[in-house]
């Protein structure tokens, strides 16, 4: 069953992205990974000898799980209806992954684009995860820096939440809990995906709510009215 799992998922992404899985190749590693790379590679097209790289960006990114199979799902992968199943899950997830990024790409860019048009050049992002890290590749387009991250996930007193923010980045970026230490930026952006309306309305106390913008697939709300590039009237 992983090995229909992985030649489906392996297409689908080749045919989502336009490329030609004969201009890859694919190395095998661990367990009976060399017995199924032959069978993966042939129906893909993909020569032996990157799967090392392939398969832990593909980890990284979230696009493969990796886990441990329970004994009896793996006896109903047996199954032609497991099969099927499994096949259809998977090539699901990379279409949902694919469409999540593609919009939340799209999204930020119009954000980051409202941003330089208003000539707020100082961005903080409030929330890490795929989405932060997604909005800080959209803003290398623009002209238009970000400052780094709020997250409010840190624990303990003020010493111990001082010591960790000073460790703490992400995608590069310093990331603090508390939004005020980015009181200077010009706008802020909502990437958090847990509570992204607490996020809105908790960033609406230190800056001005018409700069406090987040992707409209967020669905947050300010002053009754959905948020999104609209929340700031950007």
């Amino acid at each position: 069953m992983q090995v229909i799992s992985q030649i489906v998922a392996g297409q689908n992404l080749m045919d989502e992205r336009g490329l030609d899985a004969a201009d890859f190749a694919l190395v095998a590693y661990g367990g009976a990974g060399p017995l199924h790379a032959v069978t993966v590679a042939r129906e893909l097209g993909i020569a032996l000898g990157l799967a090392n790289a392939y398969l832990k960006r593909c980890v990284k990114k979230g696009l493969i799980k990796v886990s441990q199979v329970p004994p009896n799902r793996y006896a109903y992968y047996l199954t032609p209806s497991g099969f099927a199943e499994k096949s259809r899950l998977t090539a699901q997830y990379f279409s949902d992954s694919f469409q999540f990024f593609r919009r939340a790409r799209h999204q930020c860019g119009d954000l980051f684009a409202a941003c330089a048009r208003n000539g707020w050049r100082r961005v903080v992002l409030a929330g890490t995860g795929d989405l932060g890290e997604i909005a800080t590749l959209c803003a290398r387009d623009f002209d238009v820096a970000v400052l780094g991250f709020v997250d409010g996930g840190f624990a303990g007193g003020a010493e111990e939440q001082a010591q960790a923010e000073s460790d703490a980045r992400f995608a590069g970026l310093p990331v603090v809990a508390d939004p005020r230490a980015f009181a200077d930026a010009d706008a802020a952006i909502v990437t958090d995906l847990a509570d992204p309306q607490g996020t809105f309305d908790a960033l609406c106390t230190v800056f001005r709510p018409e700069r406090v913008l987040a992707p409209p697939f967020l669905r947050v709300t300010a002053g009754g009215a959905p948020g999104g590039i609209e929340g700031g009237r950007a």
